[in-house]
């Protein structure tokens, strides 16, 4: 089972991509946040491929990634054995019986996350931005959702509560 499979708001993604984009292969996992309330992991991702849907604004400005938040509500047993970011990792979803629980595991030479969680996955803050050639993410980016793109021109800091806790 796929990650994208289990997506309950999936419409930002779709406007996007024209569906839901395969998240069975490998992705850039660029931060892990975790937070008490609910108990939830938010990881912020970006996607394996560039959109051919993309809003024309996008590769006109020379973006050419697209990044979003995938979050896990009701998270237990949480590990992180390694965590050396950016990581990359194909994130493994399994079935826990009938529970309606999931098993996530990110697995690679640069991460070892694994915990479990309800298997409702919730995407946000879709945006795109120009990779440099160093791989960071640093600089001007374009939100999807207008919120943020009222709110924000490029990655905010760490400390953004609302946009690294809140979908």
């Amino acid at each position: 089972m796929t990650v994208d499979e289990l997506i309950i708001n999936p419409d930002a993604l779709r406007s996007v991509y024209g569906t839901t984009p395969a998240l069975g292969s490998a992705v850039k996992i660029r931060s892990i946040n975790l937070n008490w309330r609910g108990p939830t992991v938010t990881l912020r991702i970006d996607l394996p491929r560039f959109p051919d849907a993309a809003p024309r604004s996008w590769p006109d400005a020379g973006l050419d990634t697209v990044q979003c938040h995938l979050q896990f509500l009701a998270v237990e047993n949480l590990s992180i054995r390694k965590w050396e970011p950016p990581a990359t990792a194909r994130i493994e979803a399994t079935p826990q019986g009938d529970q309606r629980r999931i098993r996530i595991r990110a697995e690679s030479d640069t991460i070892d996350l694994a915990f479990e969680c309800s298997d409702s996955v919730v995407s946000g803050h879709v945006s795109a931005f120009k990779l440099h050639t160093d791989g960071s993410d640093s600089g001007p980016r374009s939100f999807f959702g207008r919120v943020d793109a009222m709110r924000y021109n490029s990655l905010p800091e760490t400390c953004e509560k609302t946009y690294y806790e809140r979908l």
